[in-house]
């Protein structure tokens, strides 16, 4: 009996290797969904089974960028009437997204408990995934915390706007005050140039230096560049349309090094995506 639980568990162990990214930035605009399906496209085109989560619930537009048409949505899981497989839709390279509502005022207020049962729906998936990454709403709502801390990694988008960095400042301190959240990945996007990103990052690292216990790290400048607003009207993603431009190599650099992130070895200690797989590998290490 032993033996075979030992077994079950090593299966679970294989199957779970899941890496979860919340791309996330406090403030609207920043592009924060084009460096999610980007990413998302990236991946894939390096051969991994990738899914986005449309996180901003009652503002639905992964979907529409991709111009993808949706029959179900998150609300029907919520409500039980089908399972969090069955409102999949495919996207570009196999991706698979699943997709909120548009213009649902209940489920951008959805309680906490509510986005906890959502999270939990994740542990019922049937698809087979290598990635999951979860393009929060803008702003720094219970939505947008608790899809945030039951990632992985956390990546901060920000643009050179004073209030972009003002809000990533103030999402990154509730993350880190209120809920224990103490490393962050910051993607410095629409620059002009390398070190224009990195004066960003020094702007906001200085602040987030003096006034919290949290680790910074720069893992992506991404160029503005015209050829996003162009793959935008296309409905399609910069590293399709355009993969040599600059803001699609950037792109693709940042896939490629967020594929290298470790997964890990056990649960944070809260409500996490595929939290009970993460319960079983614990388990298996410790027969070891």
């Amino acid at each position: 009996m032993i033996d075979d639980q030992a077994s079950s568990l090593r299966k679970m162990k294989q199957s779970r290797l899941i890496k979860v990214i919340a791309v996330t930035g406090g403030k609207g605009g920043v592009g924060k969904t084009n460096i999610t399906l980007n990413t998302a496209i990236a991946m894939a085109k390096q051969g991994k089974r990738v899914m986005v989560l449309d996180a901003d619930l009652g503002l639905a537009n992964v979907d529409v960028m991709l111009g993808l048409r949706v029959e179900k949505n998150l609300s029907h899981v919520l409500s039980g009437e089908c399972t969090l497989d069955e409102v999949l839709v495919t996207g570009p390279h196999g991706i698979k997204i699943a997709p909120a509502t548009s213009g649902t005022q209940s489920m951008a207020e959805l309680s906490p408990t509510q986005h906890a049962g959502l999270i939990r729906a994740f542990s019922e998936l049937r698809s087979q995934i290598d990635v999951l990454i979860v393009d929060t709403a803008a702003g720094i709502s219970d939505m947008v915390l608790s899809f945030s801390k039951a990632s992985q990694d956390i990546m901060v988008v920000v643009c050179d706007e004073p209030t972009s960095l003002t809000d990533a400042y103030a999402l990154i301190k509730i993350l880190n005050r209120e809920h224990g959240v103490f490393r962050f990945k910051v993607v410095a996007n629409m620059v002009r140039d390398v070190r224009e990103g990195q004066e960003l990052f020094s702007k906001l690292s200085k602040v987030t230096g003096r006034f919290l216990d949290v680790a910074l790290e720069l893992v992506a400048t991404v160029p503005f560049d015209e050829n996003i607003r162009k793959a935008v009207r296309k409905q399609t993603a910069i590293v399709d349309a355009y993969p040599g431009s600059p803001a699609a190599v950037a792109i693709t650099q940042l896939a490629s090094r967020a594929l290298t992130w470790p997964i890990p070895a056990q649960p944070g200690g809260h409500l996490e995506f595929f939290i009970e797989q993460l319960v079983a590998e614990k388990a298996v290490g410790s027969q070891r």
